[in-house]
């Protein structure tokens, strides 16, 4: 245990209930740096280098270094340790390259191996405990459910991983430089000092989130959580995205431009998660809790579709994966959230769970539609981003702008379809059904304009013309009516009764037959259209006035009497 943290103090404890320190004491850094010089060494990629730092600074703990054979198959199997602890991805580190495959072959248990960087510098120290083969194919089955080359964390597999895996505990000696992050870094030894000793809370929830601007599904799920927790800490991952992400460093200014705006300053922190992304959809929502929980966090705020890669796993594997685990085992209070829309109907943001509207009045908040969006030059309605931060992402968006043919990264029917699922089958924004709905395959950039436009006129104007219709009926403090609603209600009922007035004399003298039916009416049609004239008359909302507003506030006993005056 940590000498500089009490944790017995704390509402919170580490994953394995130990929080792992492997980093060199800064008096021991020259020795061990020397003594690295005098190993053999393998080079290792910003990811094994990323990797490296989170196991040496706690962030995997109860994890010291990279898994023998037995834990690594304990997890691919179950999902645990072997000695039966929660873990849900292997740690592996199984380098590629012709040098590093010939420095393997002289290396046996019980060795020290030093791990450099690009520039031949020695990071890290892996002492071997465990050397091993294992099946490719089967690891990916077992990790991503598919060993489709397809799918990014199999792909990896057979990119970056060569056949034989390295175990041993690593020591960390010198931390990677996080440039504009640097700044901004928080080590978990930070994060339990600032919750727990510095702003003294009793709980704190954590929200990782990966490849997007924050958007107002994020800010929903952080305000649900702010209302019952004491702290938020968000922590936006900042490596090893896909180049058609939206870069992190625009990403984290998008999140602080909001953060600083909407959220409650001194009960909100925000730090950079470097981490590599798995790419192992509910497993990995998993490992997000469990390093939100290393980080001191006593509760873990989980979306919808966490860590999902494109329709491999089922929209919410990543809430029914926790069913495997008890609440005690896994030492951290989870909160899954539904999806999130904007109902217009409702006027406010909402789930399955909480609105009975259809898709009619709704606007959806995808992620990838969001990012698409940007591409196209188009700002998302603000119901859906927030501008502060969609204003930033724009400039970060990956790639920027659209091909030649003025296409995106996607297809431009999937992203009115993912943003507007309304659009197809209706002519605009809670409005009427088309005679004829919309083919996926006909929906242009002209229909992701319209679209946005009428979401942007419409999505506020929708429950503000239901309010307008009670308020009017409702107010009774001539006050609170507007002036040129009164007058122009006077004047329709002034104008119907003037039509009113004519044709009543029309129909007194129409004669009982016309001469000519295309010329003349007869008194039938006259009073036809009389009839319809009352009915239009009767229809002229009311003119509100002192006389007949007071006549809606009445007791049966005098006002004193409710003060508790008694006569």
């Amino acid at each position: 245990m940590s000498k500089e943290l009490n944790f017995e103090d704390y509402p919170q404890k580490p994953h394995g209930g130990v929080l792992v320190n492997q980093v060199v004491p800064a008096d021991k850094r020259d020795e061990a740096i020397a003594h690295a010089r005098t190993l053999p060494s393998i080079r290792v990629d910003l990811e094994a280098v990323i990797t490296i730092e989170m196991i040496a600074t706690g962030v995997l703990s109860p994890n010291t270094g990279f898994m023998n054979q037995a834990d690594y198959t304990s997890v691919l199997k179950s999902g645990r340790l072997a000695d039966g602890t929660i873990w849900p991805v292997p740690l592996s580190f199984a380098p590629v390259g012709k040098t590093n495959s010939e420095i393997i072959k002289g290396l046996s248990v019980g060795d020290e191996v030093a791990l450099t960087d690009y520039r031949n510098e020695p990071m890290a120290i892996l002492k071997i405990e465990d050397l091993f083969d294992y099946d490719k194919n089967g690891r990916a089955q077992q990790l991503f459910g598919t060993t489709d080359r397809d799918h990014p964390g199999v792909d990896s597999i057979y990119r970056r991983m060569g056949d034989t895996s390295l175990a041993g505990p690593v020591t960390l000696l010198q931390r990677a430089d996080w440039g504009p992050f640097e700044k901004i870094r928080r080590e978990p030894k930070d994060t339990w000092r600032l919750f727990y000793e510095e702003k003294k809370f009793k709980s704190v929830a954590g929200f990782i989130t990966g490849a997007n601007p924050l958007h107002r599904g994020h800010e929903y799920i952080h305000k649900n959580a702010l209302e019952e927790v004491d702290g938020l800490f968000v922590q936006p991952l900042v490596e090893m995205a896909k180049r058609e992400y939206v870069r992190h460093e625009y990403r984290m200014l998008a999140y602080r431009s909001v953060l600083d705006t909407y959220y409650p300053t001194e009960r909100t922190m925000m730090s950079p998660l470097r981490v590599t992304y798995i790419f192992a959809g509910p497993r990995e929502a998993i490992l997000h809790a469990l390093i939100m929980k290393n980080y001191g966090c006593t509760h873990a705020l989980i979306g919808r579709d966490h860590a999902g890669i494109g329709s491999y796993y089922d929209k919410y594997a990543s809430h029914s994966i926790f069913d495997q685990y008890s609440a005690e085992e896994l030492g951290i209070d989870i909160r899954l959230f539904h999806e999130v829309f904007y109902c217009t109907r409702c006027a406010s943001h909402a789930s399955e769970q909480t609105c009975p509207h259809d898709h009619r009045y709704r606007l959806n908040i995808s992620g990838t539609g969001i990012r698409e969006m940007l591409r196209h030059g188009i700002l998302p309605a603000k119901e859906v981003v927030r501008p502060e931060a969609a204003r930033i992402a724009i400039q970060g968006v990956q790639p920027k702008g659209l091909d030649e043919a003025g296409e995106g990264t996607l297809p431009v029917s999937k992203v009115v379809q993912s943003m507007y699922p309304y659009y197809r089958q209706h002519s605009r924004l809670g409005g009427p059904s088309r005679a004829r709905s919309l083919e996926p395959e006909d929906l242009t950039v002209r229909d992701l304009e319209a679209a946005s436009l009428d979401a942007r006129a419409n999505a506020n104007r929708i429950y503000h013309d239901i309010y307008s219709e009670y308020s009017s009926l409702a107010d009774h403090n001539l006050h609170l009516q507007e002036p040129w609603i009164i007058e122009a209600r006077a004047n329709l009922k002034t104008h119907q009764e003037m039509v009113l007035s004519d044709l009543q004399e029309k129909v007194a003298l129409a004669p009982e037959e016309a001469s000519d039916e295309f010329m003349y009416q007869d008194k039938n049609e006259a009073e036809r259209e009389l009839s319809a004239a009352r009915r239009l008359l009767s229809a002229v909302p009311p003119v509100p006035e002192n006389d007949t507003l007071s006549e809606r506030v009445w007791n049966p006993l005098p006002y004193q009497r409710y003060r508790g005056v008694d006569e």
